[in-house]
């Protein structure tokens, strides 16, 4: 709507001074004739608005010149307290400057507007955090903080997964990036993109040198990149198994991440595999429910990172069997059978040599 455009525009130039039609343009996406209009019903409005032509021209309000937040919709309103997650506020410390911007936003909303926005604070609670995450490193995270807001570059002791010492790299931080309650530091390293959790981040330090990113590069950007990067690398080892209609959900829920392919919907006629006839176990994940599906199995596609991860599939027992590749199903059994002697021996006696590779 042009009227919801008109106050866009008045907040853009409020908070980032002389803008250029284009990129006004760009972030409303519409024309630049149509920006100069609006320029021009903002100031038959009263506002006063003025554009300057040239290389360093643009559209900017007077100086001094402010507006309040009047003109939030009631959605608008109850979004921005949907939003006051607790989590990552605290862990930049700022809990108390979160609490005092709502009361604040709350002042100055409309008063009809006002009792769904407290309504939406009491209702909806958003918790970042994934169930059962396990136990966490304190993260700290002033330093990694100041770099980013003072466009330092960092130094940074930092310790891979599965390795026991840290390293030291000189990285130029983009900014912090809270996923699911973890915090990780994007930043370059010698010019390419890199993706550091900040639990992992033994040591810290801002330079004083100025950060040396990348012209034009967001962090967004950026992170979308390190994302797919992440997503799509290391799922080389694809695996076809059937997993046992009464166990379905719960395997679903639980090897998520690895799923290759939506779960498949029909039985593929092998009906003689274990648990048939017995319904499963009590609760939501079989027994009541089943309806006389037992013995009933369903093909799932799964793509791990490497050969030694299809072992997760063990913690379903007789309710998973691997199908393909057979590299997979001597993988399983290489783990069955170290598990088996580890239990062989006397108990009480601990393992000569350590756990296996």
């Amino acid at each position: 709507m042009k009227s919801d455009r008109l106050l866009a525009i008045l907040l853009l130039l409020q908070t980032r001074g002389r803008v250029p039609a284009e990129e006004l343009a760009a972030e409303l996406e519409v024309s630049a004739r149509t920006i100069y209009r609006d320029i021009e019903a903002l100031s038959a409005a009263g506002v006063p608005v003025y554009a300057e032509r040239g290389r360093h021209g643009g559209i900017a309000l007077l100086p001094g010149y402010r507006t309040d937040v009047t003109g939030l919709t009631a959605d608008e309103a109850r979004a921005l307290f949907v939003l006051a997650a607790p989590g990552p506020h605290s862990a930049l410390g700022l809990d108390s400057a979160l609490a005092s911007a709502l009361r604040k936003v709350m002042a100055a909303l409309p008063a009809p507007h006002r009792p769904a926005a407290d309504l939406t604070s009491r209702r909806i609670l958003v918790d970042p955090d994934r169930w059962l995450p396990g136990p966490r490193t304190e993260v700290e995270l002033d330093v990694l903080h100041t770099a980013v807001f003072t466009d330092r570059r960092l130094r940074i002791r930092y310790r891979h997964s599965g390795d026991s010492r840290p390293r030291t790299y000189t990285v130029d931080p983009y900014g912090l990036v809270n996923k699911a309650g973890v915090w990780y530091l994007v930043a370059d390293r010698r010019g390419s993109p890199a993706l550091f959790r900040a639990d992992r981040i033994a040591a810290a330090t801002a330079l004083e040198d100025p950060v040396r990113r990348r012209a034009g590069v967001e962090l967004a950007e950026v992170w979308q990149t390190l994302r797919r990067r992440v997503e799509e690398r290391n799922r080389d080892v694809r695996v076809t198994a059937r997993v046992h209609r009464s166990r379905l959900d719960m395997f679903a829920r639980i090897v998520a991440p690895v799923l290759a392919a939506p779960l498949g919907t029909e039985a593929d006629g092998d009906t003689a595999g274990p648990g048939a006839g017995d319904g499963g176990d009590e609760g939501d994940e079989g027994g009541e429910g089943d309806e006389g599906d037992e013995g009933d199995w369903v093909t799932v596609r799964l793509a791990f990172s490497a050969l030694p991860a299809v072992s997760v599939l063990l913690q379903f027992g007789p309710w998973v069997r691997v199908v393909d590749p057979p590299e997979a199903i001597d993988e399983l059994l290489l783990r069955v059978r170290e598990t088996a002697a580890l239990y062989d021996s006397q108990p009480g006696d601990a393992p000569s040599d350590g756990p296996p590779p």
